[in-house]
């Protein structure tokens, strides 16, 4: 063993603390290993300070030690959590979980410790998509609600996304008042935790869900659309299958490589429908399919976000991926016109097209910080959305991005357009020549070093620039002061004036919430074309 120093001495000393209590022989056996190797990086690593629990749980990659997502972590988070609610909102905890490595264990871990602190936990019957969970805290009147899922990161994480009782995701001041007394549980051993005492939940949670996911749809709308579909190798095809049938849409097509839930994610390098690569199974059964199917319809592994790939001739293989905006759009265009109405909203980071389609409805609009705990805040909310394939378009049922109910109503929406010999992207087209083409784009750098990020932050900082892509900057934000309309967060928004065809631009740079990726989000709008001079607007802002 190498020599300790006097820091490695303590830095040994905690890893042996933490082995002591370790309630899994399988972190126990990867830490003992560790610290049989000496006061190593690897070491030093896995006792840099706790993973943290903010406004997105806990998210993180699996192993022994305070830095990762094991059994430990868990069960002080579910203490942390318990104590919280005994304060506040004592009741019942519904837990869900997906199907990744050590979920299952995650969900019984936090329920032993809920019912052990006194409260009621139920757990849903098997992994099961996340907006189920959303929902079943709100049908349940459920006091909180656990989703164990690292959603569409690689198979290496896992996570912890809490809900209160509304049904949305934490927000602040609860997420640090929870974070606090995780910080406060004592030894592991003092947690109690029931041998037995909670619920399981039967098959009528799903039954329920399926029930609303009907109801969120028109009566009578055509239900004649073809979909090719991927559950991206996670837990939503038995329900969204379920809820196609019910309604009435003939059989998705399944990529079959990817329809059993898979925790090693084997056709993918990450399990993000956005990502490349991603979809290439599901498109190319999409070409080999006969009948022609109307489009392509991804889930990620928790089945919360929603992707959509349409026939497109002039895409390499006849067809192509909408972005998150344009069905963001489609969406909104599609609810407007069954007669929804609300507040219309979308996050900062999303085009701002919704805002017009939502007004020349006469209906409201709000723009929200990132992530559904904002948009799901809404007042009167009728539809949300953010560019990441996040769609809520049934708040009063889920009150958070549902991947399966989005899924139904862009069928919908096909099937109604097929009735009429139309397409989706004839209606984006329909949509351009109403309110002006938005062009939108993302571009992301994955880091190893998150400090990498905080740096390219702090130069932009101090030295915003003058002009991006050929088009002076109009005017630089700095997000983290907030805004009048929005709290603080860590971005900085670009707004670039126009030039020539481009009517005005946006660019907003911020780290991602759930990856160590620094993203930016850029949006380019053109005047309303002529039906004629589609093609050519598209090509002046590519």
């Amino acid at each position: 063993m190498p020599q300790e120093t006097e820091g490695g001495a303590a830095l040994l000393a905690r890893a042996r603390e933490w082995l002591a209590e370790d309630p899994d022989p399988d972190t126990r056996a990867e830490l003992a290993e560790l610290i049989a190797g000496g006061a190593t990086p690897a070491l030093a690593e896995r006792f840099a300070g706790t993973l943290q629990f903010g406004t997105a749980g806990l998210r993180g990659e699996m192993g022994a030690g305070p830095t990762r997502m094991n059994r430990a972590v868990v069960i002080r988070a579910a203490a942390g959590l318990s104590a919280y609610l005994a304060k506040r909102s004592p009741g019942l905890v519904v837990i869900g979980y997906d199907a990744r490595h050590r979920s299952a264990d995650f969900a019984r871990d936090t329920a032993a410790v809920v019912t052990g602190a006194g409260l009621r936990a139920a757990l849903l019957p098997r992994p099961l998509p996340t907006p189920v969970l959303a929902f079943a805290i709100r049908h349940l009147g459920a006091v909180a609600g656990v989703a164990v899922t690292a959603s569409h990161t690689p198979p290496r994480d896992n996570g912890y996304k809490v809900y209160l009782g509304e049904g949305s995701q934490i927000v602040p001041p609860a997420d640090a008042d929870i974070a606090a007394e995780i910080a406060a549980v004592g030894p592991l051993h003092a947690v109690p935790r029931a041998e037995d005492g909670w619920q399981v939940l039967g098959e009528e949670i799903v039954d329920a869900y399926l029930a609303r996911t009907d109801a969120a749809l028109t009566a009578g709308s055509p239900r004649t659309a073809l979909a090719v579909y991927t559950p991206m190798h996670g837990v939503g095809r038995s329900v969204l299958t379920a809820a196609f049938a019910r309604a009435g849409f003939p059989d998705p097509v399944e990529v079959a490589e990817q329809a059993a839930p898979d925790p090693d994610f084997p056709t993918v390098a990450f399990p993000n429908p956005e990502e490349p690569g991603a979809m290439d199974l599901a498109l190319a059964a999409a070409r080999a399919a006969d009948p022609r199917p109307d489009l392509v319809i991804a889930n990620d592994p928790d089945a919360d976000r929603c992707a959509v790939g349409v026939p497109d001739p002039a895409a390499d293989g006849g067809w192509r991926m909408l972005r998150g905006d344009e069905l963001g759009a489609l969406l909104a265009t599609h609810l407007v016109r069954q007669g929804v109405r609300g507040t219309f909203a979308a996050s900062i980071v999303s085009s701002s097209l919704v805002g017009k389609i939502a007004s020349a409805a006469g209906q409201p609009y709000e723009e929200t910080l990132t992530g559904f705990k904002w948009l799901a805040r809404v007042p009167g909310l009728a539809f949300g959305y953010e560019e990441a394939l996040g769609y809520c378009v049934d708040p009063s049922g889920v009150r958070d991005k549902d991947g399966i109910t989005a899924a139904l109503r862009i069928a919908e929406l096909a099937s109604e357009l097929k009735e009429r010999g139309r397409t989706l992207t004839g209606l984006l087209d329909e949509i351009a020549v109403a309110h002006g083409l938005h062009a939108t784009d993302q571009l992301s750098v994955r880091v190893a070093d998150l400090s990498l990020i905080a740096d390219a932050m702090r130069r932009l900082r101090a030295a915003p620039p003058a002009a991006l892509a050929g088009l002076p900057v109009a005017m630089a934000e700095d997000l983290s002061r907030g805004t009048e309309a929005l709290p603080p967060t860590d971005g900085l928004r670009y707004t670039l004036a126009g030039a020539g065809d481009i009517a005005s631009a946006r660019v907003i740079v911020r780290p991602s919430g759930t990856e160590p990726k620094i993203k930016c989000y850029l949006e380019v709008i053109t005047p309303a074309p002529a039906p004629g001079e589609l093609p050519a607007a598209s090509s002046s802002v590519e």
